[in-house]
């Protein structure tokens, strides 16, 4: 997919929830420590999230792993914590420092421990997102459960309808999600030509390696574009 980018008061203990507790692979972006998993990046940035991520346009991320009762042993061993209530057997969410929520759902024929599965929005307008996010990114619709939702690869993009007002991403634990793009430069002239403002536009960052632009989905969910990723 791209990369989830993560913002953090205490960049030691939640790197090691995300390595020790959840598995993933630390690597290098030049003089920037990425943490990979099949079908995604996180990213950890130190600073003062403004909330988490429930009441904002994305409620939660979603992992899948091999084995549950397992994952969730190693989680609680690395210190992390997990949501009282449970939605089924199958299903567990973890609370990360800052209040993010992350979902791990058990699928036993997965190829690796774990790996990247879906990010949910809730949106105050469920068909009209998910026909946004099929056109600008190509994504495929259908459903996940009794959830509308779209593929991309390297994740399902789920939508719910909002109960009441969410707030944009930008600033919170969830500061924002990224796309990895294959032809960046081009793409940006299409959604410029489409009414997309970028709140930073195409431009190469010479210290990661990367092109990347950033932009603000009509319902306020923060957006990286990147090329370059892909290397890693």
């Amino acid at each position: 997919m791209g990369h989830l980018h993560i913002l953090v008061q205490d960049l030691a203990a939640s790197r090691r929830l995300w390595v020790e507790g959840l598995g993933s692979e630390p690597v290098m972006l030049g003089p920037m420590e990425l943490l990979k998993f099949p079908g995604v990046f996180v990213a950890l940035r130190e600073g003062d999230p403004t909330g988490g991520t429930e009441g904002s346009t994305v409620n939660h991320l979603g992992f899948a792993v091999r084995d549950l009762a397992s994952a969730e042993a190693r989680w609680k061993a690395a210190g992390g914590e997990v949501y009282e209530t449970r939605p089924n057997p199958n299903q567990v969410f973890l609370r990360f420092p800052g209040d993010l929520k992350v979902e791990l759902t058990e699928e036993p024929s997965l190829a690796a421990p774990i790996a990247h599965h879906h990010v949910h929005f809730y949106t105050p307008a469920v068909e009209a997102t998910r026909a946004w996010y099929v056109k600008t990114f190509g994504a495929i619709p259908g459903r996940r459960g009794k959830f509308e939702a779209a593929d991309i690869p390297g994740a399902n993009l789920s939508f719910s309808e909002a109960k009441g007002e969410v707030a944009g991403t930008r600033g919170r634990a969830l500061d924002h999600i990224g796309f990895e793009i294959r032809g960046l430069k081009d793409f940006c002239r299409r959604l410029e030509q489409q009414g997309v403002r970028f709140d930073v536009p195409y431009q190469f960052v010479e210290r990661l390696g990367v092109w990347v632009a950033f932009f603000t989905d009509p319902w306020g969910t923060y957006i990286e574009l990147t090329e370059g990723l892909g290397r890693l």
